[in-house]
């Protein structure tokens, strides 16, 4: 982050040492706002080695619930906290733990964690794929060719053409990706479709197809698992039925009514909160959000929650594995958010 360019790791280290965190951290000013963390994946396989910015590993995420826990902070349910923002009543240090897309890794991996420190969570639940036991198709085409990188793949034995992408660097990988993808939209190809585009990309890189496949890597909770973690306390809310925000005002809409019943469809209970996908919001997006009846939503622009945020711009930390303990434990305890942040 931005901020580690004015103040170096070894300075931070020393504020905690001599108590600033913990100084900043009992403050009223801290007990007057949230902080949001926003999670992504918990690997299942090596996803946290292609995407550090979006992926954890298991040990890193219990790590985090580590340092809430014995920091003692008040983990408290997204909803509570947000109604304790708006009333001045939050506990002290509260801390609203959210997950966006609703990838399998969560009821794998992150549920059982929460479960065993006793930490509610949200999940923001992107429904499209939800519905279909496949991976997430631009996704698994970029893994795959990420971890079976060497040869040389010909457009012909894919998507047709002429043209030949090689997978040992990151620019011939993301241009073989965009490449199928936009072949994808072209041919309006079905889910099952380009899943079998994808199986066989697998083949030809030499990948085990059905393995990958099995360990869910990429894929999206089913319906029944979204029923199994909102019946046991987790809160699912919106995220776009696509994972898209259009700019057009019936199509943003209709991401949102799709994905609300969606949602209720699967847990029985309507879902009021939004996480706008990609942290993509825009100034128009408020009045439709707001004629939806969405209550709250989240951005990806770290910072806490404090009594004067718009409510449908509340800032949130994105935890990753890039995050070291150190800037958690900063972050969290408010003592980051103070600082100024150098423009990226």
């Amino acid at each position: 982050m931005g901020i580690i360019k004015a103040l170096k790791r070894p300075t931070l280290g020393l504020a905690r040492t001599l108590g600033a965190f913990e100084l900043v951290g009992t403050s009223s000013w801290r007990n007057r706002r949230l902080m949001i963390l926003c999670y992504h994946g918990i690997s299942l396989d090596r996803e946290h080695e292609w995407r550090r910015p979006l992926f954890m590993t298991e040990d890193e995420f219990q790590g985090r619930l580590e340092v809430l826990a014995k920091g003692s902070y008040s983990v408290i349910p997204l909803a509570e906290g947000l109604q304790g923002l708006a009333s001045g009543s939050l506990p002290e240090r509260s801390v609203a733990l959210t997950f966006d897309d609703g990838d399998y890794g969560f009821y794998a991996k992150a549920l059982p964690l929460l479960k065993e420190f006793g930490f509610p969570a949200t999940v923001y639940l992107t429904t499209y794929y939800a519905d279909h036991r496949v991976p997430v198709f631009h996704l698994i085409c970029s893994y795959l060719m990420w971890k079976h990188q060497g040869p040389l793949i010909s457009a012909g034995d894919l998507t047709g053409g002429d043209l030949t992408f090689d997978t040992r660097s990151q620019e011939g990988r993301d241009a073989a990706q965009t490449a199928l993808v936009d072949f994808a939209e072209r041919e309006g190809l079905s889910v099952g479709e380009k899943d079998q585009l994808a199986r066989n990309l697998a083949s030809i890189l030499g990948a085990n197809a059905d393995e990958l496949w099995d360990s869910r890597v990429l894929q999206l909770m089913t319906a029944q698992e979204v029923r199994e973690i909102a019946a046991g306390g987790i809160d699912v809310e919106l995220h776009t039925h696509r994972h898209r925000s259009p700019r057009d005002k019936e199509l943003y809409l209709k991401e949102l009514k799709d994905n609300r019943l969606s949602i209720l469809a699967k847990t029985g209970r309507e879902p009021v909160h939004f996480c706008y996908p990609s942290g993509d919001y825009r100034p128009e997006f408020l009045p439709w959000l707001e004629e939806s009846g969405v209550h709250s939503a989240t951005t990806c622009e770290p910072g806490l929650a404090g009594p004067s945020d718009h409510h449908l711009l509340l800032p949130r930390l994105v935890d990753h594995g890039n995050l070291s303990t150190l800037d958690f434990e900063g972050w969290v305890s408010g003592f980051l958010a103070l600082l100024p942040r150098v423009p990226r």
